[in-house]
């Protein structure tokens, strides 16, 4: 049943044999409010990258470059050789559904199913019925949620909505997975089932860069570890640890 999904996650070629790089970005708001202070690094196909630091150390509005929500002030951020920022507003949505995105609050439909949350997101790229019919049974399987299909997220534990959000994100096939604190909303052992799961798809072929500020979690990832001090990148590791 997954093996559907585990063929599709497939990496185009990129000039600069990065999926994502950041040249030299700053986003300065005003002469007090400085976000990010000329940052560079890269994240590779296939890699699970942690981004951490406390809270106002510039991972969110990181993440909000990338998905060309704000503009740097200078540098340049690429998706696939792609400058996000020169892109046309038509070939925007086009990209942002190649970068399947989690948040900490879920974003659900309320007055939708489970199914009709991730269905919904297959019928807005143009997808058909017959495709959203096959596709988001399969999806629901992965996630461990095939039994709560007609569920409404008010129906829903925190670990449950957050699978769904799970699932919308990759019904699409995409290429990464931003997740911004996906578990800030979860008591520990939903968090950790979480953070199972995105291991499980980084391991299916997809790119993972996860944000947050949850000391255990990271430490025990095991996986490259990028950290943020008040908009700049102090530490780079391959395998590390949430030190701060």
């Amino acid at each position: 049943m997954l093996g559907v999904f585990r063929v599709s996650f497939s990496l185009p070629f990129n000039k600069f044999l990065h999926m994502i790089y950041f040249e030299n970005v700053s986003k300065i708001y005003n002469a007090i409010s400085v976000a990010l202070e000329n940052i560079t690094f890269s994240v590779e196909p296939k890699e699970f990258v942690s981004l951490v630091g406390q809270s106002g150390a510039g991972k969110t509005t990181l993440i909000k470059l990338l998905l060309a929500e704000e503009y740097p002030t200078e540098g340049s951020v690429f998706f696939e050789s792609l400058d996000v920022h020169r892109l046309l507003s038509e070939e925007l949505p086009m990209v942002r559904r190649r970068m399947g995105t989690i948040f900490q609050d879920f974003k659900l439909l309320p007055a939708k199913t489970a199914y009709e949350n991730i269905a919904f997101a297959m019928e807005a790229s143009g997808r058909t019925n017959e495709e959203i019919a096959s596709d988001v049974p399969q999806i629901l399987e992965l996630v461990g949620l095939s039994d709560k299909a007609d569920n409404f997220p008010h129906e829903l534990s925190g670990g449950e909505k957050q699978r769904v959000s799970i699932a919308r994100a990759l019904i699409n096939r995409p290429d990464v997975i931003i997740a911004d604190e996906p578990t800030g909303n979860l008591d520990p052992l939903n968090a950790w089932e979480i953070v199972r799961l995105l291991g499980k798809i980084n391991d299916l072929g997809t790119t993972v860069l996860l944000a947050t500020h949850d000391k255990d979690v990271i430490n025990a990832i095991g996986k490259r570890v990028v950290t943020m001090e008040k908009g700049k990148i102090i530490r780079d590791e391959k395998k590390g640890r949430y030190v701060l």
